[in-house]
């Protein structure tokens, strides 16, 4: 997959899940964060050292012998528009701080995209392996081959005592941050969320949006993450993550058990009422959009909902996104025009023609 393909298709590798917890756990991060021993961290490097740093990356990739990288594309930010950069950042393939900044940001990624290099980010490199599910130490072995490869081309900044060397101090060690994005509808209805974040907050967890650091949660759709990187290994940081991922998913199916036997009217009713408002709307906003498909979701899970694939929904979190939206008309809207087509792309996922009221 090339990069024009990536950009013009709303389905990613990380959005098609088959496995049973992925009703809830909606896919699993690990990345690593690397840079160049010798060279400034991105933050405080010049144009001539981030060209310096960015060469030294794709020449690793170019002259490398190993299957794996030999399988990746590359490309620079400054090869992409502004509109398809927020494309790849709503597929949660790039972060929001690869869009801004210099232009000696670069990307590496593999055929169906489950792995991207982003080049002078916050560090030099930021490896990623992305995968539907829960499938945490799929993909710390899948990066960890990938850092391996790329070590053996690059000298990468490592301290005896501290680890890798990171430009914010809360990665130096490991310099690995791995993530779950589960989805906990009946935890957050149920009241019960607010506490289960402060008991995660307590053994080295931390909860975060839909897009990950600084922003806020929609649609019931949480990222939890490590917290601490110095003084774990990769394989405790996988193996805690995994624990109590595993934990919030059986306490959510629990809660929805609970719900759909003590107040079965109710939850139906909710349920019922947002898949109306999705299949008959003609304005929609983008986080009451999200909210309505949480209930939709959970409908589908628990078999009140039939006809609707879970890879739908998955796919509908992205295509609503106002990228997407502006791709899909072909240039610039206004909001209005933004609610307009939302809701006109819901209906069409949901199966309802545009006609039929």
């Amino acid at each position: 997959m090339n990069i024009k393909q990536l950009l013009n298709q709303n389905l990613v590798s990380w959005m098609n899940a088959t496995r049973p917890e992925a009703t809830i756990a909606i896919s699993s991060r690990v990345r690593l964060a690397r840079n160049i021993k010798g060279l400034p961290f991105p933050g405080k490097q010049n144009h001539e050292q981030g060209s310096q740093s960015l060469q030294y990356i794709e020449e690793a990739w170019k002259t490398s012998t190993n299957p794996l990288l030999r399988g990746f594309d590359f490309i620079t930010m400054d090869q992409l528009s502004d509109l398809e950069k927020q494309i790849l950042v709503e597929k949660h393939l790039i972060s929001p701080g690869l869009v801004s900044g210099n232009s000696n940001r670069g990307l590496l990624f593999n055929e169906d995209a489950s792995i991207v290099i982003m080049i002078n980010e916050e560090d030099h490199l930021r490896i990623q392996c992305l995968l539907p599910g829960l499938q945490l130490q799929e993909a710390c072995k899948i990066s960890f081959r990938v850092d391996d490869s790329l070590e053996q081309k690059l000298d990468f900044a490592f301290d005896e005592k501290r680890g890798y060397l990171t430009s914010c101090p809360t990665n130096v060690g490991t310099g690995m941050r791995a993530s779950v994005m589960l989805h906990l509808p009946a935890t957050n209805l149920s009241g019960q969320i607010k506490p289960i974040f402060y008991n995660l907050a307590q053994v080295g967890m931390t909860v975060r949006g839909l897009y990950g650091e600084g922003t806020e949660s929609a649609g019931n759709l949480f990222q939890l993450s490590n917290q601490v990187t110095l003084g774990q290994t990769e394989e405790e940081i996988c193996n805690n993550l995994r624990t109590m991922s595993l934990q919030i998913i059986n306490q959510e199916q629990l809660i929805r058990e609970k719900l759909k036997s003590e107040s079965p009217y109710r939850l139906e009713d909710k349920i019922s009422r947002s898949y109306g408002i999705l299949t008959n709307a003609r304005l929609i906003t983008s986080n009451e959009a999200l909210d309505l498909l949480s209930d939709v979701r959970l409908g589908v899970d628990l078999g009140l909902i039939k006809n609707i694939k879970p890879l739908a929904l998955n796919e509908l979190i992205v295509a609503i996104r106002p990228a997407h939206l502006q791709r899909e008309a072909g240039g610039e809207m206004k909001p209005l025009e933004r609610d307009l087509k939302r809701a006109e792309i819901i209906r069409e996922k949901l199966h309802v023609p545009t006609s039929e009221k």
